[in-house]
């Protein structure tokens, strides 16, 4: 399938493939479309870079920019170059994707990432991952804030630790009343 790198987004043009991939683990987002049902999509596809870069590494699309071929090692640059940390996002990413979850970002909750058991419209996401670094120090207050957080919009907060090249220490946190 093909796509094209538009500045921070790919775009895939082609509304059958738009479709499949969709269909195929809800990768991306139809073009104006929030709440898609894959029958009714008759737009283009957009995938952030993180989602993009792992389709072109799992060889189902391919990226051109100014109709030239993106390689595999061009694009993890570009990755590095627009996305915050990408490699240890990329790893927690890619992570839960190979175990069946469904991955989005979460930008709106405040969060990295929001997971999905079935997929969005299907179900809520349950969980709401914010990457660390190993090293890096994390506040209590900051733990307080994603968490009562999380538990406002019914969600277990997780932080996603990366260990290594592709290894992930995961610490859930759930807050109840006393």
């Amino acid at each position: 399938m093909k796509s094209e790198l538009i500045e921070n987004r790919i775009i895939v043009w082609n509304i059958e493939d738009s479709k499949k991939l969709f269909s195929e683990g809800y990768y991306g987002k139809p073009i104006g479309m929030p709440k898609p049902k894959i029958e009714e999509i008759d737009v283009p596809l957009i995938l952030d870079l993180i989602e993009g870069y792992y389709l072109l590494e799992k060889k189902k699309i391919t990226i051109t920019k100014l109709k030239q071929k993106i390689k595999t090692e061009e694009m993890i640059e570009i990755c590095k170059n627009e996305v915050h940390d990408f490699e240890k996002k990329y790893i927690v990413y890619k992570d839960f994707r190979e175990k069946g979850y469904i991955i989005n970002p979460g930008i709106k909750f405040g969060f990295d990432f929001a997971v999905y058991e079935k997929g969005p419209g299907i179900d809520h996401a349950p969980f709401l991952i914010q990457v660390y670094n190993r090293n890096e120090p994390i506040t209590s207050t900051g733990i307080v804030l994603a968490g009562r957080l999380a538990t406002t919009v019914r969600k277990q907060f997780i932080l996603a630790i990366p260990k290594g090249k592709d290894k992930v220490d995961f610490l859930a946190l759930d807050w109840w009343k006393a």
